[in-house]
């Protein structure tokens, strides 16, 4: 009877905390479309919009993924697990394209950019962001059958992902007085995650904890676009495209 009731109690546990990533997937979906309504989904709504293919390419990939991570949630909540592990296989091919599509968007806009300042600027923060998302994204297929592991891996990918939109906010004071306001706004789906574990489980998972080491050496390396050593790989890059 003990036994009995422990599984139905830990079966339970488990239901009530699946729909939490489908809450965290529309979350990450509120902040990317918050951040591109001013310059990209609101005109696009309007009939307005004036972008390069290049951008339309660029913003069909990034609000596919956020979608495709909503569906694997809901799936994995509905407990369609063989439907999970399928769309699973399609989204590694769909995350590498991700990244290529990234990488070439970041190389491609940078290098309309002027020398000494704006270019590096942008192709470190496109090739930083991608080397970020890249890292957990391939962690995630290596402990795929694991899916404590796997699913906090996939949460920290993705939440990479919106340090773009969160840049976009006009709201958001210049910085260093908005950095507060905007690391709340970018941190804020995996400190809610690292939040429900404590609240759930009494611990926070630790692939919580490194994405979160991930995300504070990511900005702490911005002044690398300043050396030289960049510059240099700058115009090499550059060269490659002209």
């Amino acid at each position: 009877m003990a036994t009995s009731t422990t599984i139905r109690a830990t079966s339970t546990s488990a239901l009530q905390r699946r729909p939490f990533y489908i809450g965290a997937s529309l979350l990450m979906g509120l902040i990317a479309v918050g951040g591109f309504w001013p310059t990209y989904f609101g005109p696009l709504v309007k009939g307005t919009i004036a972008q390069p293919l290049l951008i339309h390419i660029h913003a069909t990939i990034f609000t596919g993924w956020l979608v495709l991570f909503l569906t694997q949630a809901v799936l994995a909540a509905t407990k369609h697990v063989a439907w999970h592990v399928r769309l699973g296989k399609i989204g590694i091919g769909y995350g590498a394209l991700l990244v290529v599509v990234g990488l070439i968007t970041g190389v491609l806009r940078s290098s309309r950019l002027p020398l000494g300042g704006e270019a590096e600027d942008l192709l470190f923060a496109a090739t930083a962001d991608m080397v970020v998302f890249s890292s957990f994204f391939t962690a995630a297929i290596v402990y795929r059958r694991k899916p404590q592991v796997h699913k906090r891996l996939m949460m920290v990918a993705a939440n990479m992902l919106l340090i773009a939109a969160v840049a976009r906010m006009k709201f958001i004071p210049p910085a260093p007085a908005g950095l507060p306001l905007f690391f709340a706004i970018w941190f804020l789906p995996l400190m809610t995650a690292m939040g429900y574990d404590w609240w759930s489980q009494r611990r926070i998972h630790p692939v919580y904890l490194i994405g979160i080491g991930a995300f504070v050496v990511r900005i702490l390396a911005i002044p690398i676009n300043t050396t030289e050593v960049w510059g240099a790989f700058t115009r090499a890059v550059f060269a490659l495209v002209a």
